[in-house]
């Protein structure tokens, strides 16, 4: 009888030994099965998107042109004052509509995008600044923008100009201002915070028109191409944080590069939290 009870006793603490460890054995089946989701969930990627910016007051009749310097042969090297002519267009003021919220905005309101040689640009509040211009030919291209950086797309807002400075200057560029030209604008620099949910790209082409069965402009953003049939602005979304590298090319109707110094640019922008 004593036998018998210790057997019972034995069975009773075996079963519940069992049984702990397939409740243990479970649980770790849970937390792996929850770990793994977690981990799915983490590297899920955002798909990067490209969408086409509305709403935008046009300016159709805003006007920009360059009355100084006169003569764009420049003997003396150093700073060159420019000074402009801006008609139908408030400089410094903010544009109006939902997109200044939207996007990287500036405080100081609308603008002059001023770039040399399709390089970053540097933007102008005023219509009379000084630039510093070294030795060589160079090519300007200078239009008017909103508040938040887009280009207004008229054929009388922007200028175009061939800038010869020194003695002897060398054309290293060898640019044909006469031919189908792409002029990168934004993105450009750094983005923190909320506007890094919507960036601005932008650009202006010359002596050409984009549409599906002519000239396009290629764009590849962080290994993501996008073909762009019209020029108008567009919002790039679902960017990460970081490095984020785009690359704009001009087009022919057959997909070819078009031969140009400035159609085809890769640019780099930073984005932070």
């Amino acid at each position: 009888m004593k036998t018998l009870r210790v057997f019972a006793i034995m069975l009773v603490l075996i079963t519940g030994i069992t049984a702990c460890k397939d409740e243990k054995k479970d649980a770790n089946k849970e937390i792996s099965k929850d770990t793994e989701t977690t981990k799915t969930v983490e590297t899920k990627k955002v798909k990067i998107t490209l969408e086409k910016l509305e709403g935008s007051p046009a300016y159709a009749d805003a006007v920009l042109a360059m009355d100084a310097p006169e003569d764009t042969k420049i003997t003396t090297v150093g700073e060159v004052d420019f000074n402009f002519t801006v008609n139908n267009y408030n400089l410094g003021e903010q544009t109006t509509g939902p997109n200044t919220t939207l996007l990287a905005n500036s405080g100081k309101g609308q603008h002059i995008h001023f770039i040399l040689n399709n390089q970053p640009y540097s933007a102008h509040y005023t219509p009379s600044f000084k630039k510093e211009i070294p030795e060589g030919v160079h090519h300007l291209v200078a239009f008017l923008s909103r508040s938040f950086h887009e280009s207004v797309k008229n054929e009388n807002s922007v200028v175009v100009k061939k800038l010869e400075v020194g003695e002897n200057p060398q054309d290293t560029h060898g640019l044909d201002m006469s031919t189908p030209t792409l002029i990168y604008s934004r993105p450009k620099g750094k983005y923190t915070g909320k506007d890094t949910e919507n960036l601005l790209l932008d650009f202006f082409v010359l002596n050409t028109k984009l549409s599906e069965t002519g000239h396009k402009v290629k764009a590849t953003i962080n290994g993501e191409e996008f073909m762009i049939t019209e020029w108008a602005p567009h919002i790039i979304k679902g960017l990460p944080m970081g490095e984020v590298t785009i690359q704009l090319e001009l087009l022919d109707e057959n997909g070819k590069l078009i031969p140009g110094p400035f159609n085809k640019v890769t640019r780099s922008v930073t984005l932070t939290n």
